[in-house]
């Protein structure tokens, strides 16, 4: 999945989104979505006990992602997402869960329509090609 970085050319999706501040709440929202909601249950089901080690995942991942500071990378080496989610059973309990905690978040901390427009297809392409179970 190409970056959404590339659909801009003035400031950074990072910035645009609001940087670290924003996607520290976006990532925190997201799992308390999937620690509460119920159609989230078979996503919740695939993580461990505790939250916080792919809380901070997720949060270092979107912001190299955006065109923030490449902190996933410098942790965990190339992203390599659905070799390093394949151990996971993900089928479309799991998938759709996940979106829907990730949509409603997402709606909940970023309001411009145009970083709606432009991250969440590449989001929603990116959770469909994790799906590694029918």
């Amino acid at each position: 999945m190409t970056s959404p970085e590339t659909e801009t050319s003035a400031a950074s999706l990072y910035d645009r989104i609001g940087g670290e501040r924003t996607i520290k709440r976006l990532t925190r929202r997201f799992y308390d979505l999937m620690d509460t909601l119920p159609e989230a249950a078979a996503c919740r089901a695939i993580h461990p006990e505790s939250l916080a080690g792919s809380e901070e995942k997720l949060f270092d991942y979107l912001s190299f992602w955006l065109g923030g500071p490449p902190l996933f990378v410098q942790k965990h080496g190339a992203p390599m997402l659905r070799r390093r989610h394949f151990p996971a059973a993900i089928g479309p309990a799991e998938r759709d869960g996940w979106l829907i905690c990730f949509r409603q978040a997402f709606a909940e901390t970023v309001t411009d329509p145009e970083l709606t427009g432009l991250i969440l297809p590449q989001v929603e392409a990116l959770a469909m090609h994790m799906q590694n179970r029918p």
